[in-house]
């Protein structure tokens, strides 16, 4: 899944992104408001981190401007400010929900999979296909409770299929969600970490839709 991460303070934004990263999420970051309307804009994201005390233009009006643009993808707003009507503005304003600063990275990571989940409609951050279990807390995967062991690269690419499990997700869907701005998209990589997990999972759980893309679905529902 790709996130992004809209915050002034360097050391701040750095944290955020590097704990992001090591659970598993790809990251891109911005340092003001303009810039972070401007990606939030025109990048697809699964999830989104906003400060609300921004430069250039504060978090309210860029998190108002997504809305009205109809960007839907959910929104998790940091305040320093204590008062109860900033967050009620946050909250207007379009924002899933809120964490005031100072916080724990635990419960920034929390609600970032609660978002991302109940984007999906899903309850849990369990997903199940067939003998396939997919913890997205601990980012593991285990087949008929055997663990299997993926790279990072096929991790994402297998929860972002579970994540949307039996709908067809296309390869440009995968690469735009699984890479940040600055990567050289292929999508004939996508192909090949599709090649890998197969051989790993030894179960046939992601079909392949000609022409469209991959589906994960149980293996008496697999074409």
């Amino acid at each position: 899944m790709r996130l992004l991460v809209v915050e002034d303070d360097r050391d701040l934004n750095r944290q955020l992104t590097d704990a992001l990263k090591t659970a598993g999420y790809v990251v891109d970051s911005a340092f003001n408001g303009e810039e972070g309307h401007f990606l939030g804009d025109t990048e697809p994201y699964d999830a989104v981190i906003l400060d609300l005390g921004l430069p250039e233009v504060d978090g309210i009006s860029v998190l108002e401007r997504w809305r009205k643009s109809d960007r839907m993808m959910p929104v998790l707003v940091l305040t320093a400010r204590d008062r109860w009507s900033d967050k009620v503005a946050g909250i207007d304003a379009g924002a899933d929900d809120y964490v005031s600063k100072p916080f724990h990275m635990e419960e920034v990571l929390a609600r970032v999979r609660a978002l991302i989940r109940r984007a999906a409609g899903n309850a849990t951050n369990d997903y199940h296909c067939g003998p396939v279990h997919l913890d997205a807390k601990a980012s593991k995967v285990t087949v008929d409770g055997t663990m299997v062991k993926l790279t990072s690269h096929e991790y994402r690419v297998l929860a972002y299929l579970m994540l949307h499990q039996g709908r067809i997700v296309s390869r440009t869907e995968l690469t735009e969600h699984l890479y940040d701005q600055d990567f050289d998209r292929d999508s004939n990589t996508i192909e090949v970490f599709i090649g890998r997990l197969r051989k790993k999972l030894k179960v046939d759980v992601i079909e392949t839709v000609r022409g469209l893309g991959y589906r994960v679905a149980p293996p008496e529902n697999a074409a």
